[in-house]
């Protein structure tokens, strides 16, 4: 490894440091060589809305919202982000079937930060869209690219 992949290696250790040590999040490992990173990782925010409470039909629908907002082909990637950071932030609201009412379903505790499942992950790729989600999974990479 030459001096700066040394570098990189030794402040990519520190970020890991700080975000599993000091803020709690857990380690989910390198993702160089796993296949199937994407931006939204479904399982980790499945298993989160589940323990929220949430439906399965509400679930689906939540992930047919935020997919839909992030891949959105006639938008910016900036205009794609801000759509996506405003359902982290204020929640998706689902109907989850006819003659149901709407129901907010939030992607983040805001009240309780102690119930979310927040993760950490290195060297992550993936060629999808821009915001990479997974119950706030943080990537921190040096190689993702489109």
């Amino acid at each position: 490894m030459n001096e700066i992949g040394q570098s990189e290696r030794a402040t990519q250790n520190r970020v890991i440091t700080l975000f599993r040590d000091e803020l709690g999040y857990r380690f989910l490992d390198d993702w160089t060589d796993r296949d199937n990173n994407s931006n939204i990782e479904e399982g980790l925010l499945t298993g989160f809305l589940a323990k929220s409470g949430c439906r399965p039909e509400q679930i689906s629908r939540a992930f047919d919202r935020l997919r839909t907002e992030a891949g959105n082909p006639n938008r910016s990637l900036y205009d794609n982000n801000k759509a996506v950071y405003s359902l982290l932030r204020y929640g998706i609201q689902v109907q989850a079937a006819a003659g149901e009412s709407t129901e907010t379903i939030k992607l983040i505790n805001w009240e309780d930060s102690a119930q979310n499942d927040f993760a950490i992950a290195e060297e992550v790729t993936f060629v999808d869209y821009a915001f990479l989600l997974g119950t706030c999974v943080t990537s921190v990479t040096n190689s993702a690219r489109r």
